[in-house]
């Protein structure tokens, strides 16, 4: 049975090309970048053209970027160096719809005696901005929104954002795990700070993050040790896995076209054929405001996951939300503070394409997805 992978938001896989360039680094040069001799100061070099190529997907300046060994980790070195730079500020803002790895850390913040500020969406999941900006004062520490959100795909004027944030000298960043690789980022242009990303999201192995961070921003490092990273993480480089986030981020480069003229078409035509052949569905979020990757769909009065094991009889791959939560019963949250109605919101799908994607393997979804909701309607005593 062949495997028909829908779940790229959640991760991709390596790119061919991506585990090629890595393969020498996890054999014949083992050097430590670190060290004095040549051995290891050629791969040295080679960890600067990686941060050379994956700087250049952002426009930013190579000494801008810091290796990470995720999102995550990336996240929360940020929200950290933010509130450390003012420790007499306790008030930190971002928005419901946050993954958890910020939305978790600003909760855990909650506890230790700073003041959260959650900024609502509506109902097509767009960011209110005029509460963001009337809740900014003299003792907000750090401004976290994410570029672009994991289950709906939802875009966040994030350049508007950092202008304003800007002016009010508070620190700001965005989660752009979702983001960068799917759609066209220029932080020189920009007033953010500092930006989170993730190799396994854009086709390098899972283990490998970066966060940017805008020169003159006032940092203190989360991981502290030795003198890697120009001391803003210290630890020995994970070698292989950073150039092959390099070898990724250029790929990213050379796809950005094929996002469009490619995945695109494949996640309208989905979208379009699902809702014209199943009734009582509906798209979560603005259909014009979206990665072009990403559509979450809801199915009303039909459980997500049972949807989800009936796909996966197929071979298909999707989720029912973000990969991080989705083994929660729980409607997510970032559906549950778009007010998706609770009928809808526990049969919602995410399916997330990616470039390897092929117009077959749509139109095997749409064939055979219908049937699945009718039967398991069919089944429900909510269904009439």
């Amino acid at each position: 049975m062949k495997t028909i992978y829908v779940d790229n938001n959640a991760t991709t896989r390596v790119a061919p090309e991506v585990r090629e360039v890595m393969l020498p680094y996890l054999g014949e040069f083992y050097g430590n970048p670190s060290s004095m001799h040549s051995f290891g100061g050629n791969v040295a070099h080679k960890i600067e053209e990686a941060r050379t190529k994956l700087a250049s997907l952002i426009n930013a300046s190579p000494d801008e970027i810091v290796f990470t060994s995720c999102g995550t980790e990336s996240d929360s070195t940020a929200i950290h160096a933010a509130i450390s730079s003012v420790p007499d500020k306790k008030h930190i803002i971002t928005s419901r719809v946050e993954h958890p790895a910020v939305k978790n850390l600003f909760e855990y913040l909650s506890k230790k005696g700073y003041r959260v500020t959650f900024v609502p969406v509506n109902r097509k999941g767009i960011l209110d901005l005029d509460y963001l900006y009337n809740n900014l004062t003299d003792d907000t520490a750090i401004v976290s929104i994410m570029w672009a959100n994991n289950e709906t795909g939802m875009i966040f004027p994030i350049e508007e954002i950092s202008e304003a944030i800007k002016k009010k000298g508070i620190v700001f960043h965005t989660d752009a795990v979702q983001a960068v690789g799917k759609m066209p980022i220029d932080v020189g242009n920009s007033e953010i700070d500092m930006l989170s990303i993730s190799g396994h999201k854009i086709h390098a192995p899972k283990g490998i993050g970066a966060l940017y961070v805008r020169k003159g921003t006032r940092f203190s490092p989360f991981l502290i040790g030795g003198h890697q990273e120009s001391g803003r993480r210290g630890g020995t480089e994970n070698v292989a896995y950073i150039i092959g986030l390099g070898k990724a981020s250029e790929l990213a480069a050379n796809h950005m076209d094929e996002m469009t003229n490619h995945v695109g078409k494949l996640r309208d035509k989905l979208e379009d054929e699902l809702l014209k052949r199943i009734p009582n569905a509906m798209i979560n979020g603005d259909r014009e405001n979206r990665l072009l990757n990403t559509t979450s769909i809801s199915f009303e009065y039909v459980e997500g996951e049972s949807i989800l094991l009936m796909m996966n009889e197929l071979g298909i791959c999707a989720s029912s939300g973000s990969a991080c939560t989705s083994g929660s019963l729980e409607p997510s949250h970032v559906l549950r503070a778009m007010g998706v109605p609770f009928t809808a919101a526990h049969g919602s799908i995410r399916f997330s394409l990616g470039i390897y994607n092929t117009e077959e393997e749509i139109d095997f979804i749409i064939e055979k997805l219908p049937p699945i909701i009718e039967n398991l309607r069919n089944m429900s005593p909510f269904w009439k």
